[in-house]
């Protein structure tokens, strides 16, 4: 069995052997049990369901709860020659259809889903047909309502057990607290409990914090510090331009990144970044989801992220090619007050949220008693201007109402624009025929494109019209022409978030908002906060240990490279301390040449000690200075 896994792991990756947990995973898959993989961010999550949906029969039902992700992975697919489709609120009802058609007819093998769409009336229909092989959910945490991120239609996965009751369930996240992993078993009606879970303690990941009166300073100092790509994390949006320009302007290639930019522009940012054009990204966390770039050798956070969960997703972004790699907290004694006051901000009083409800269905024009099902573009930063609502309140009213099962805002999405001919072969000539002035024009798209007569197919209106030797106006003009003759179905491209009505709109009196839940929420909010300062304030215990007992993880042997471990060897100049520091010096150099600040900032340790231990080494002919300052083994080192 494990042969003709690796023989499409091989076939369609490239790779030729899994990683130990991963095959783990698929082997207890094909053994047609529920699982529940825990994988860290990087560990590869994406084979533990692709390889075995290939090896099976029938199709993989995968659930996401991000669209863009969705379109990615499909994308991705589909180049690797594996039919797959995404069905979401991107889509329009009928392209819907065609997609779970095609699923029906077509032999595809992977149909991602947004939670959203399983209740919709068309795939319930359809889906007591569907050839499941077996169902992935993606971000498992999202279903459990004491996880940092619960989204309310994830409770709707378990109904596809009754429909397919003998086929297994894997469910896969990257972090999870131990009342969570309990949760999801529970809420996805595990027949019995079966956790697989990586070894959670990246070694090659080295934690550190640092207390500092400025961290703009601090922050150059440490990119200078250590060499390669790294993404800087922060909250605000316009802090992310700022701080881009003035690490640009130390002499450090950087750009900024945020969900305010247009769709083409956090594209060509991120893949300026991705081919190392940019060296450090600096984001807030709309950054990072989907991203496949495993040389990151350091992720630096000058603002607290809301909890310890967020925290592990975004400074594991570092290091996945398995060599060491920096998590960088910068903290000050402010941290603690912004902290607090993001429990105000992230919890507007009921009667605000009410009114924010009210507000938001005047923005869409929904009438009382309708809106279900229906999904809208949304742009927030219109939505509060109009109403003079303050951003973040907004946001975090929308949130609290997600939660509460009203509605679903989702990720920004990229929909390039869509065509499918209605006409068949034989009438689409006779058309072109009796339209002489259609017909050039009808040409070029049939030569430009395939598929055109069975599915929805993504053009390109700028790539037609320079074929053409025309502006992209008139070529949107004949196929919008040509969509209100009948002759094909247009669907002009759209760039933004969408907002999807899951109950029809409600007058405010009737709008419900648990008081329990809301309070709940909010206590386990505060208990993230704690936990987030507990981590970055802690000067006492290994920050590996700190991250593991949060996850109900047993802390091991100290990490012996966080800021912590190495403070307590700080102090320690004894000779045999400095024999323990040059051997390290020199392990450290036999994989490269490094620099003195790279050196100290990998061993933690004061730098009148480095200094003394490189001292020694190069009395001993045991260590040199290149020409660019980098420190090397010598050549020939005498003993």
């Amino acid at each position: 069995m494990l042969e003709k896994y690796l023989e499409i792991l091989k076939k369609y990756w490239g790779y030729s052997a899994f990683r130990p947990v991963q095959w783990d995973i698929i082997h207890s898959l094909s053994e047609m049990k529920d699982t529940l993989g825990i994988l860290p961010t990087g560990g590869g999550k994406s084979i533990t369901f692709q390889v075995p949906a290939l090896a099976m029969d029938g199709v993989c039902v995968v659930v996401s709860p991000l669209i863009a992700l969705m379109n990615d992975q499909v994308d991705k697919l589909i180049s690797m020659g594996i039919k797959a489709v995404a069905v979401h609120s991107g889509y329009t009802i009928q392209e819907n259809l065609i997609k779970i058609n095609h699923v029906l007819f077509g032999g595809c093998k992977f149909l991602y889903i947004s939670p959203e769409r399983l209740t919709s009336d068309a795939f319930r229909e359809k889906l007591p047909q569907l050839p499941v092989s077996f169902i992935t959910v993606d971000e498992a945490h999202c279903i459990s309502q004491w996880g940092y991120d619960f989204r309310p239609s994830y409770l709707n996965i378990a109904g596809l057990r009754k429909y397919f009751p003998n086929v297994p369930l894997l469910a896969l996240t990257a972090t999870a607290t131990t009342e969570v992993i309990r949760d999801i078993q529970q809420k996805l009606l595990f027949r019995e409990p079966n956790v697989i879970e990586g070894e959670f303690a990246r070694k090659n990941l080295v934690f550190f914090v640092r207390r500092t009166d400025s961290k703009m300073a601090d922050l150059v100092k440490v990119i200078k510090s250590i060499r390669g790509s790294g993404i800087v994390y922060l909250r605000n949006r316009k802090k992310t331009r700022e701080v881009a320009e003035h690490l640009s302007r130390n002499g450090i290639k950087a750009d900024y990144y945020h969900a305010g930019l247009t769709y083409e522009n956090r594209t060509e940012k991120q893949e300026s970044w991705t081919r190392n054009k940019t060296r450090i990204i600096v984001a807030t966390n709309a950054f990072g989801m989907g991203i496949d770039k495993p040389d990151v050798r350091f992720v630096v956070h000058m603002d607290l992220p809301d909890s310890p969960e967020a925290y592990v997703q975004e400074a594991g972004r570092a290091g996945r090619d398995g060599k060491r790699a920096f998590a960088v907290m910068l903290v000050n004694n402010y941290d603690k007050i912004s902290m607090r006051q993001r429990l105000v901000v992230n919890f507007p009083e009921i009667s605000e949220i009410k009114r924010i409800y009210s507000a938001l269905a005047n923005f869409l024009k929904v009438p009382v008693g309708s809106g279900k099902g229906i999904a809208y573009d949304f742009n927030l930063h219109q939505f509060a201007t109009t109403f003079k609502l303050n951003h973040v309140t907004a946001f975090n009213a929308l949130k609290i109402l997600e939660r509460h099962g009203y509605l679903e805002l989702t990720d920004d999405i990229n929909n390039p624009s869509r065509i499918l001919f209605l006409l068949n072969r034989d009438d689409l000539y006779k058309f072109q025929i009796g339209n002489q002035k259609f017909d050039g024009f009808i040409k070029l798209v049939l030569r430009s494109y395939t598929g055109l007569f069975t599915d929805y197919t993504s053009i390109d209106e700028e790539m037609l019209a320079k074929r053409a030797a025309v502006p992209r106006d008139l070529v949107y003009q004949y196929l919008i022409k040509l969509s209100k003759m009948k002759v094909i179905s247009y669907i002009p491209g759209k760039k933004t978030p969408l907002l999807v009505l899951m109950e029809e709109r409600l007058d405010e009196k009737s709008l419900y908002i648990s008081w329990e839940s809301y309070n709940e929420r909010k206590l386990r909010f505060s208990a993230r906060i704690n936990a987030i300062l507990g981590y970055a304030f802690t000067d006492n215990e290994c920050r590996t240990n700190l991250i593991m007992k949060y996850f109900g993880k047993l802390p091991g042997q100290p990490c012996g490279a966080c800021d912590v471990c190495k403070s307590r060897l700080d102090d320690d100049g004894s000779p045999e301390r400095i024999l323990k520091i040059r051997e390290d010096i020199i392990k450290l150099l036999s994989d490269s040449p490094q620099y003195v600040g790279e050196i100290q900032l990998a061993l933690d340790i004061k730098e009148d000690i480095i200094n003394i231990a490189i001292e020694e080494l190069m009395a001993a002919e045991k260590i040199c200075f290149l020409n660019d300052g980098r420190v090397a083994i010598s050549e020939k080192p005498k003993t």
